[in-house]
C-alpha cells in the first residue's frame, strides 16, 4: 500500500554536506515530509539548523547493520554520502563509495522503502572523444580512464541498476548534476594532506573575487554548473516521486566559458584555443602515480554538456538559477 503523501519519512546519508544543504530546509518546510532521518558519522544537533523534523542517528555507511537500523521505518532513502576528494587511501574511499552505496540500498530495500534516490554525477558519463553534445540520459555511462570519482560513479551507476532490476519494490532515482555551486558549496577542502590540510581549506575552500584584475590565460572551455538550492529542489521532486524512476540530468541553464568564469571572479580573460589545452589535459592525465586531486585534470579533456529537458519535462524541475548566477552567489 502506498504511504500518504503527508506521511512521508524520509532517510537522509550525508545531510549535512552540500547537497543536504540544498535538499533538508526543502523537506524541512514540505508538508508531505512527516519526519527525517539523518545519518552520519560525526554527531551533530539537526535543532541548531532548524531541522526539526530530523533525528540524528549515528552510522557509518561500511556498516550495514547501522543502516537497516537507521533506514527502519523509511519510505524513501536519498544517499548523498560519498567522498570526492581528499587524503583517504584508495581502499578506503572505494569502501564508502561503492560498498557503502550498495549496502545503503540493499538497507533500503530490507527497510522496505519505496524509493532509493542516489545523487550520481555529470562524471558518470566519462571525458570521451565520442559523447555526443548536448549528451542526453539514453547515452551510456562509461568509466573515465583516470579519475577515480567518475570511474566509481559510472560504475556504482551500473551497479544499482543491476540491483534495482531485482529489487522491483524499491524505485530508483538517479540525479547527475556537473559542477555544484552555492554558499555551502565547499569545493576542494581537502587536497593537501596532513597537517597542511587546513592551509588546503582556506587556500581552496570558498571561491573569493581577486582584490585586483589580473590577465588570466583562458582556453575556450565550456562548462554548466548548478546551484546547490537546485539539486535540491530536484532531489525533493524525486522523494516524493514527481515523476517515474529513472536517471536525470540537471544543470542550470546556459553554459559558461573558462572566460565567463575569469570575469566573475575579477580576472582579465585571455582566450586560447581549447584544442591545446584539451591534448595537455589527456597527457597529463596519462601520467603515472597522479594525486587524487590532480587526476581531475581529466575533466578538461573533453567537457560534457548536458542535456536537462527531461527532468524539466518529466520531474517537473525548473532551476532557480543560470549558471552564471549561480556562480555570482557563491563569490558572495
Amino acid at each position: 500500500m502506498a504511504v500518504p503523501e503527508s506521511d512521508l519519512t524520509v532517510a537522509v546519508t550525508g545531510p549535512t554536506g552540500t547537497f543536504g544543504a540544498g535538499l533538508v530546509p526543502l523537506l524541512q518546510a514540505d508538508d508531505r515530509v512527516q519526519r527525517i532521518v539523518g545519518i552520519a558519522r560525526r554527531p551533530f544537533d539537526p535543532a541548531e539548523r532548524g531541522w526539526t523534523k530530523m533525528e540524528y542517528r549515528r552510522g557509518d555507511v561500511r556498516d550495514p547493520s547501522a543502516l537497516q537500523e537507521a533506514f527502519a521505518g523509511a519510505d524513501v532513502v536519498v544517499h548523498l554520502a560519498f567522498l570526492i576528494t581528499g587524503n583517504a587511501s584508495r581502499g578506503t574511499t572505494r569502501a564508502i563509495n561503492v560498498d557503502g552505496t550498495l549496502n545503503a540500498f540493499r538497507a533500503a530495500a530490507a527497510a522496505g522503502a519505496q524509493r532509493f534516490v542516489y545523487a550520481s554525477s555529470v562524471a558518470a558519463y566519462g571525458w570521451h572523444p565520442d559523447n555526443p553534445e548536448p549528451i542526453a540520459e539514453d547515452w551510456p555511462v562509461r568509466p573515465a580512464a583516470r579519475l577515480f570519482y567518475a570511474q566509481e560513479k559510472a560504475e556504482l551507476e551500473q551497479l544499482l541498476d543491476a540491483e534495482s532490476a531485482t529489487t522491483p519494490g524499491l524505485a530508483l532515482y538517479l540525479l547527475r548534476p556537473p559542477i555544484v555551486l552555492g554558499p555551502n558549496a565547499v569545493g576542494a577542502k581537502d587536497v593537501l594532506p596532513g597537517p597542511l590540510a587546513p592551509i588546503g581549506r582556506r587556500l581552496f575552500g570558498r571561491p573569493r573575487r581577486l582584490p585586483v584584475s589580473v590577465p588570466v590565460v583562458t582556453p575556450e572551455l565550456r562548462l554548466q554548473v548548478v546551484h546547490e538550492e537546485d539539486v535540491g529542489r530536484a532531489l525533493q521532486l524525486c522523494v516524493v516521486a514527481a515523476g517515474p524512476p529513472g536517471a536525470y540530468n540537471i544543470a542550470g541553464d546556459g553554459v559558461l566559458t573558462a572566460a565567463d568564469v575569469a570575469r566573475e571572479f575579477g580576472a582579465l580573460p585571455i582566450p586560447v584555443p581549447a584544442a591545446p589545452a584539451q591534448l595537455a589535459a589527456r597527457a597529463v592525465a596519462r601520467l603515472p602515480f597522479l594525486p587524487p586531486a590532480a587526476e581531475w585534470v581529466e575533466a578538461a579533456s573533453r567537457p560534457v554538456i548536458m542535456d536537462t529537458a527531461k527532468a524539466k519535462q518529466q520531474l517537473g524541475w525548473r532551476p532557480r538559477y543560470t549558471g552564471r548566477e549561480a556562480l555570482r552567489d557563491t563569490l558572495r
